[in-house]
C-alpha cells in the first residue's frame, strides 16, 4: 500500500495536538529531564533548516529520555523583541506586535508540522507583558545593586534611521535597512556591569564538564591579565600637566618606549592636541567615526596622526611623541598604549609607518639586524634586559618585570593592577519595541514624538 504522506501526517498531527505526548506531568516523583533550546527570533521568513538543525538533536535526546520513562520538560518560546520587528512595522505601517504575532503563529505551525516534542503549555513569548514584567523587575534589582548604570559609550549609528545598530546590522559599513553610511556615535546608554563577575566566571570554568577547547575560548574571552598602570605625563595647551595612564603587562619593556598611542575618542585628546595639528587630528577623528570597533581591532593597516604633543616616560624622563590610531579602543585598558616597536609586532609596524625610533631592550640571539644595526623584526620572547639602566642583566619576564614595577610603584609612578578583556555589556540597541520601554505611538514614520525615559 502506498504511503499517503499528506493524509497520514495530518491525521497524527491532529491527534498529537489534542493529546500531546510531551505534556509535562505535574508530579514531584519519578525521574525528571529538562531540555532547554535557544528560543528563535520569529522573523517574517519563517522557520528554516538552520533552525531545525539546531533543535533536532535536543529533540531526539528528549525523545530518548521520554521513552526511558522520564517526566520531560521541553519548552519552546520566542525571543521576539528588537530592531527587526520595528523596521518591519515601519515598512508595513503596522504595530510591531501585529507582525510579531503573525510570525510566531507561522513558526509554531511549522514546528507542529515537524512534530517536535515540545510542551506548548510551557510556551514563552518575550513580548508578553506577563513575561517581560519580570525582566523589568530583574533590571530594577540590578539597578538597585549597582549592576546597571548609564554611561556615554560608542555605538553603530545610522543618521537616517536615527538608531543604534548591532554589528550584524551593518553591511559593508552601511545600514542594512536603508543603506546609509554608518558612523560611530557616543551616546548615553544602559550598561550591565558583568565585569563585576569576571573572576567568578573564570574560576567557575574549572567546575564545568566542558571540552577544554571551549573552556580555553571562554578564558581568552574573559582575558585576565596581571600588570601595572604606569603614569606618563604630558603638557596641555594651557600649560598644565596631566597624567596619561597606560596599562601594560610588559612593564619590562618600558625603557624601549619610543611613542604613545591613544584612542581618538578620548576626551583628553583635545587638551593635548597642538593648534598646528588640530585640523589633521579632527579629520582623523571623523574618519574613525565611520569604523566599527570590530573593524578597528582587526584592521591590519596601521593608520594614525600625531597630536603635536610629547609625553614623559617616568622611568627615564625621555620625551616620546603622542599619536592617535584606530587600533586603540577607548574602553580597552585605559585607551592609551605604550609603543615598544622592538618587542611588539603591532608597534613595529606602526613605527615603520611613521618613521619612529626602534629601541631594543631585550637581548636574544634570535633577534636579527640589518647592515645598519637596526632590528628587522619585533622580538617578543624572553631574554636579558639591555639599555635599561640599573635593570640591565635581569631576566626580562621574571625578575626584570617585577623589579621595574616595584620601582615605579615605590616612586608613585604606577599601581599594580589586574585587568580583564571582558567588557561591561551595552544593551541599548532597541528603540521602542523592547522590555525596557514600549512607547504608545504606532511608529509609522522614522520620527517619534513620544518621550522615552
Amino acid at each position: 500500500m502506498a504511503y499517503d504522506v499528506s493524509t497520514i501526517e495530518k491525521k497524527w498531527q491532529k491527534i498529537w495536538k489534542h493529546n500531546p505526548v510531551a505534556k509535562t506531568k505535574n508530579t514531584h516523583t519519578g525521574k525528571k529531564y529538562y531540555c532547554l533550546d535557544m528560543f528563535p527570533y520569529p522573523s517574517g521568513s519563517g522557520l528554516h533548516v538552520g533552525h531545525w538543525r539546531g533543535y533536532v538533536l535536543s529533540d531526539v535526546y528528549t525523545r530518548i529520555k521520554w521513552l526511558e520513562g522520564y517526566n520531560i520538560l521541553h519548552p519552546m518560546g520566542w525571543d521576539a523583541f528588537g530592531l527587526p520587528a520595528e523596521n518591519d512595522a515601519i515598512k508595513k505601517g503596522i504595530q510591531p506586535a501585529e507582525g510579531t504575532a503573525s510570525n510566531i503563529a507561522h513558526f509554531k505551525e511549522q514546528l507542529q508540522d515537524i512534530a517536535a516534542l515540545y510542551d506548548w503549555d510551557k510556551e514563552l513569548n518575550t513580548t508578553d507583558p506577563d513575561y517581560y514584567k519580570w525582566t523589568q523587575w530583574i533590571f530594577l534589582q540590578m539597578f538597585k545593586a549597582g549592576l546597571a548604570y548609564e554611561a556615554n559609550a560608542p555605538i553603530n549609528w545610522c543618521p537616517s534611521c536615527l538608531t543604534g545598530l548591532a554589528n550584524e546590522e551593518v553591511v559593508d559599513g552601511k545600514c542594512e535597512r536603508c543603506g546609509t553610511e554608518v558612523i560611530q556615535r557616543t551616546i548615553r546608554q544602559w550598561i550591565l556591569k558583568i565585569t563585576a563577575y569576571a573572576e567568578k566566571l573564570l574560576t567557575g570554568l574549572d567546575k564545568l564538564e566542558w571540552p577544554e577547547k571551549v573552556k580555553l575560548m571562554q578564558r581568552n574571552w574573559i582575558g585576565k591579565s596581571e600588570g601595572a598602570t604606569i603614569n606618563f605625563t604630558a603638557q596641555t595647551n594651557d600649560g598644565s600637566l596631566i597624567t596619561l595612564p597606560v596599562y601594560t603587562t610588559c612593564a619590562e619593556t618600558i625603557f624601549g618606549v619610543t611613542f604613545l598611542v591613544m584612542a581618538p575618542e578620548l576626551a583628553v585628546v583635545n587638551a593635548i592636541t597642538t593648534p598646528e595639528n588640530r585640523t589633521a587630528v579632527d579629520a582623523y577623528k571623523t574618519h574613525i567615526n565611520t569604523m566599527a570597533t570590530r573593524e578597528r581591532i582587526t584592521d591590519k593597516e596601521k593608520t594614525g596622526v600625531f597630536t603635536g604633543s610629547y609625553a614623559i616616560n617616568p622611568i627615564n624622563n625621555e620625551k616620546v611623541p603622542v599619536y592617535l590610531s584606530s587600533f586603540v579602543i577607548a574602553d580597552y585598558g585605559t585607551g592609551i598604549v605604550m609603543g615598544v616597536p622592538a618587542h611588539c609586532e603591532r608597534d613595529f609596524d606602526f613605527a615603520h609607518q611613521f618613521n619612529l625610533p626602534i629601541k631594543q631592550v631585550i637581548d636574544s640571539p634570535e633577534i636579527k639586524f640589518n647592515d645598519n644595526g637596526q632590528v628587522t623584526a619585533a622580538y617578543t620572547g624572553d631574554g636579558a634586559l639591555i639599555n635599561s639602566g640599573n635593570f640591565d642583566g635581569m631576566q626580562a619576564q621574571s625578575t626584570g618585570k617585577h623589579a621595574i614595577i616595584e620601582y615605579l610603584v615605590t616612586h608613585h609612578h604606577a599601581t599594580k593592577q589586574t585587568n580583564y578583556k571582558l567588557r561591561d555589556w551595552v544593551f541599548s540597541r532597541q528603540r521602542y519595541w523592547g522590555e525596557m520601554w514600549n512607547c504608545a505611538c504606532s511608529r509609522r514614520s522614522t520620527t517619534c514624538n513620544i518621550a522615552i525615559p
